[in-house]
């Protein structure tokens, strides 16, 4: 990826990366702050995802790995688990790992927090149909 140096640049760039890993969930989120606060929004895309999200060193999968560890330890991150439970879907994770990753979180961040964010899990794959049936 080349790299930006102007602020147009780099939210171009970061919206690029936006799109493709959290679809048209993180473009809800960007819009939902165009009334209260627009300046957060252009940086969570032109720095979050323009600068972090796009270096190379990190896969997405392994990045959205790491994010669910971190906001499920974070806690009270519900609605953020939901966008990058989704996210991680999009980049290639299956909802087994997905629900491995949230089980091992509970060894580090208590199982309140675990389940928490593996009712998030839930939610998400019910929504896209991913839910096993028993």
């Amino acid at each position: 990826m080349t790299e930006a140096t102007t602020r147009e640049e780099r939210y171009k760039m970061g919206r690029t990366v936006l799109d493709a890993v959290d679809g048209t969930a993180g473009a809800n989120v960007i819009d939902s702050l165009q009334d209260i606060a627009p300046e957060l929004g252009h940086q969570v895309v032109a720095w979050g995802f323009g600068e972090i999200y796009a270096r190379p060193e990190l896969a997405p999968r392994d990045r959205q790995l790491v994010t669910l560890g971190m906001l499920t330890a974070l806690g009270g991150c519900e609605p953020q688990l939901e966008v990058h439970i989704n996210a991680a879907l999009n980049v290639g994770l299956a909802p087994q790992q997905i629900v491995e990753a949230l089980l091992h979180s509970a060894v580090y961040c208590g199982f309140p927090r675990a389940l928490n964010a593996t009712f998030v899990a839930k939610k998400v794959f019910t929504e896209r149909g991913l839910l096993p049936r028993p």
